[in-house]
């Protein structure tokens, strides 16, 4: 339980900040790609989509995924406070609060990641829709 104890937070806020920067490393490749993309170099409709929502899933994987992480934190945090308070330390009520206000940032923490990476996967998806409208507007005759 020590080692749990010792190393608990930095498993999760690590994890979790990975997660925040590969969303945000997503995000921003993306919006630079949609930038820069020519769509008279797609033959075809369905290669075009391919190409504007490549890693998104990952995104949508971060935002979904990003609260439970913190909540196993949280969850394993207070683990921690209700096994050090059977253990028979004489700890106080202001100490046992303390404990288990500490593990509620881990859930904190995974929200603050998965609701701009949900609102980054959002506005993407929007982007894809007005691109792929711009090809058909554009290329009527590409195939199908």
């Amino acid at each position: 339980m020590e080692f749990l104890k010792a190393y608990l937070d930095f498993a999760v806020f690590g994890l979790l900040g990975l997660m925040g920067f590969i969303a945000l490393w997503i995000t921003l490749e993306r919006l630079f790609f949609y930038r820069r993309i020519r769509l008279q170099e797609y033959t075809h409709p369905e290669k075009l989509n391919i190409a504007l929502t490549h890693n998104l899933t990952t995104l949508s994987t971060i935002g979904a995924n990003a609260p439970y992480v913190g909540l196993l934190g949280t969850v394993l945090g207070i683990l921690i406070t209700f096994y050090d308070l059977g253990q028979g330390h004489s700890i106080d009520t202001g100490a046992i609060m303390l404990g288990l206000a500490l593990a509620l940032k881990a859930t904190a923490a995974g929200i603050a990641i998965a609701i701009p990476s949900i609102m980054a996967y959002n506005g993407l998806m929007r982007k894809i829709d007005v691109i792929n409208a711009l090809y058909r507007a554009d290329y009527p005759s590409a195939e199908k």
